[in-house]
């Protein structure tokens, strides 16, 4: 299922203009119209799915099939050493197409960019004790 609004389903579709670096079954990688780094890239999948948890088992899979094929060849075509790999999951998280989405973003060492930390600039306190409720919450959703 597609939807003709989302920019993600209209480049699956070729309604849009992209760069195609490659293709499965169920995903589809292209470069990035508004990269961060040379050789940034999103994956998607071929369906419409807003999160990760909504995607099927059979489209998780070649979603990050697709990706793990394609970290190796950006890092070397971008001619560095790292990659952020990414996925907002949500429009609170940064989501800003509701189609899910990695980036793979190769890195270097003075891109100006830092670890996922440095995103955060109000952090919680977290207790031992906190911690442990939550581990407790999230086993009972399972």
């Amino acid at each position: 299922m597609l939807d003709s609004k989302c920019v993600f389903c209209r480049i699956t579709l070729r309604d849009l203009p992209s760069c195609i670096i490659a293709q499965n079954e169920k995903a589809i990688a292209f470069l990035d119209a508004f990269p961060l780094a040379k050789g940034h890239t999103l994956v998607i999948p071929k369906n419409h799915f807003s999160k990760i948890q909504n995607m099927s088992e059979q489209y998780e899979s070649a979603l990050f099939h697709l990706m793990h094929q394609l970290v190796d060849p950006i890092e070397k075509a971008a001619h560095v050493n790292s990659s952020t790999i990414a996925i907002h999951n949500g429009k609170e998280a940064g989501q800003e197409i509701d189609h899910v989405h990695i980036h793979i973003v190769p890195r270097t060492v003075h891109d100006g960019a830092g670890p996922i930390h440095s995103m955060f600039v109000k952090r919680p306190y977290v207790s031992a004790a906190d911690l442990e409720q939550m581990a407790s919450e999230i086993r009972a959703e399972l």
